[in-house]
């Protein structure tokens, strides 16, 4: 139990998204630790990529995949502008876009018989993209981070990641392997599940528990 003034000062930035997370003691996928629960408080303290070092109420720091912490909202200063509560969508719609109609013209060019296959291949080459529109829902790709987002017209969150951190860039692979991930360590895939490395020391993971009802302790 942590009984510090440290959890009272304790201003989370982001929570542990429903399915919980997998956590490592360095940005290093062979060094895996306790996976953090659901829904658990966090502060972001620092990005390296796609990682993210987080830091607990207890004082327990480790470092996740940065891209599936959930942002808390912060009500906005007083006297100023409303903070953004989400990423602004039409970026990513202007570039998904683009990237669409790179391809509608250059499957036109082939299908009209104006150029040929090798000329489509040229034409579309590290091209990239994605969306699914339902409604006022869009699920967006972006390239650059290899993530799906999720919008509603006012904003965009992270809703899934093609790899985990750390990963190479896709345009590095040669052949399609999703099933294997950068070789840094054995058993990359599920870190969390088998992660029993201790902690640092002095510190144990936050844990989200239900006090007793009686109140005693």
């Amino acid at each position: 139990m942590t009984t510090a003034a440290g959890p009272a000062d304790f201003h989370p930035t982001h929570v542990v998204p429903r399915e919980g997370l997998p956590a490592w003691e360095e940005p290093d996928i062979s060094r895996p630790t306790a996976a953090l629960d659901p829904f658990l408080p966090v502060r972001l303290l620092s990005r390296r990529g796609e990682w993210g070092q987080i830091l607990c109420a207890n004082g327990w720091s480790a470092w996740v995949d940065g891209r599936l912490l959930v942002r808390v909202p912060e009500p906005p200063p007083a006297g100023g502008r409303p903070r953004v509560r989400a990423e602004d969508p039409l970026p990513l719609l202007a570039h998904t876009a683009e990237a669409l109609e790179r391809y509608r013209r250059a499957a036109g060019e082939l299908a009209s018989g104006r150029s040929g296959a090798e000329a489509f291949r040229s034409a579309t080459r590290g091209l990239r993209a994605g969306i699914v529109i339902d409604g006022e829902s869009v699920w967006l790709y972006e390239e650059a981070s290899g993530r799906w987002t999720y919008g509603d017209g006012a904003g965009l969150v992270t809703y899934a990641v093609d790899e985990g951190p750390g990963a190479p860039a896709q345009p590095q692979r040669p052949e399609p392997e999703p099933s294997e991930p950068e070789p840094s360590g054995p058993e990359p895939s599920g870190p969390a599940g088998s992660g029993r490395t201790a902690p640092p020391a002095g510190h144990e993971p936050t844990r989200i528990v239900t006090p007793p009802e009686d109140g005693g302790g």
